[in-house]
């Protein structure tokens, strides 16, 4: 059975759910976020910056994803509009990512690179574009 790790935003936690069912049914073993995971818990809109970095701490979310990728066979980015910016990839995203490319992990991400100032180190891990559409993920 393929394994498959999802990175995404916390915003992301309805598309990021879909991804998951959809991956399930095809037969894949999924990973998500904690955040999505514990989503009534972690309203992570809600919490200040200061709150959201000491979860992170406590849980030692950054480092602990990282352990979690190196068992997986590929990684996907769910990246759907976020501050009416399409296929957004934010910093812990953009972290995750990097995580996947260290380790040669197949890194695929579902909706278009859009224009941000880190757009070229994206570009740089060649991750496969999906254009939405989850039957490309091999």
């Amino acid at each position: 059975m393929k394994k498959v790790i999802i990175c995404g935003s916390i915003s992301a936690a309805d598309d990021i759910l879909a991804a998951k069912k959809t991956l399930e049914e095809k037969g894949y073993e999924v990973e998500i976020p904690e955040g999505v995971k514990h989503l009534a818990d972690w309203e992570g809109s809600q919490a200040s910056l200061e709150e959201k970095a000491e979860r992170k701490i406590k849980y030692d979310l950054i480092r602990g994803y990282y352990e979690k990728m190196k068992g997986y066979d590929m990684v996907l980015v769910v990246n759907p509009e976020k501050k009416g910016v399409p296929g957004y990839i934010g910093g812990n995203t953009f972290l995750e990512m990097g995580f996947a490319h260290i380790l040669n992990k197949p890194l695929y991400v579902l909706h278009e690179i859009p224009e941000l100032s880190y757009a070229s180190e994206i570009l740089g891990m060649q991750p496969v574009m999906l254009n939405g559409d989850l039957e490309k993920l091999r």
